[in-house]
């Protein structure tokens, strides 16, 4: 589903996901059930989200004949937004174990909002296949714009974003800076707070994923 002020927006009407979502948002789910849920969806996510990854003809033996069929084309990266996109990361790997993994330490200012990066790992030819960027929320956007430039900086030219729930204001700061990568989630909810967190959004996923809710 593609709400008409953002175009760039992809919402996942999944009864499956919407359904272990329900489940994410419950405060009392624990960090455990948690993090399956977040690995299950993300997993069920990415099948959509590579829909128009390109594809290559290959020519492969079947025990009955030789037949034509189709691999995917270039080298896929996926770039998870510590900490919480580690666990959105292990799901898709799950169903994409070729594709490799690079990393992005990037922390809010609780002050100003505004993310500060403290780590940067990524593999040298990003321009050899598609980008996927995961952080489970997107709220103001800060982070998820300033990712994006990292990696364009580092040679990526197709990158897409996927996260678990967006905030209307994060969606539309992506359109406005990044106008060209798509939004993948699973939920667009209402607006962002006074502290900049997603209502009615489901909480620190960092903390509710590992157990460190304070």
């Amino acid at each position: 589903m593609k709400p008409r002020e953002f175009p760039n927006l992809v919402v996942f009407d999944h009864p499956l996901i919407q359904h272990k979502l329900s489940h994410m948002r419950d405060r009392t789910t624990g960090f455990r059930p948690f993090r399956a849920l977040l690995y299950q969806i993300a997993g069920l996510m990415v099948f959509e989200a590579t829909r128009s990854f390109p594809t290559r003809a290959v020519e492969v033996d079947t025990p009955i004949e030789r037949t034509l069929s189709k691999r995917l084309e270039g080298t896929i990266t996926v770039v998870p937004v510590l900490r919480s996109g580690l666990g959105m990361t292990e799901g898709i790997l799950e169903m994409m174990p070729e594709a490799r993994v690079g990393h992005l330490g990037l922390a809010r200012d609780e002050e100003t909002l505004e993310p500060v990066v403290y780590l940067r790992k990524l593999p040298k030819d990003l321009s050899q296949g598609p980008v996927i960027l995961v952080d489970p929320m997107l709220a103001t956007g800060g982070s998820a714009v300033e990712a994006i430039r990292i990696l364009k900086n580092a040679g990526a030219t197709d990158i897409r974003m996927m996260s678990l729930v967006a905030a209307p204001e994060g969606v539309a700061r992506l359109l406005q800076e990044h106008p060209e990568v798509p939004i993948y989630t699973a939920a667009l909810d209402r607006q962002l707070n006074d502290r900049g967190f997603i209502c009615p959004g489901l909480g620190d996923a960092g903390d509710r994923m590992y157990g460190t809710v304070t």
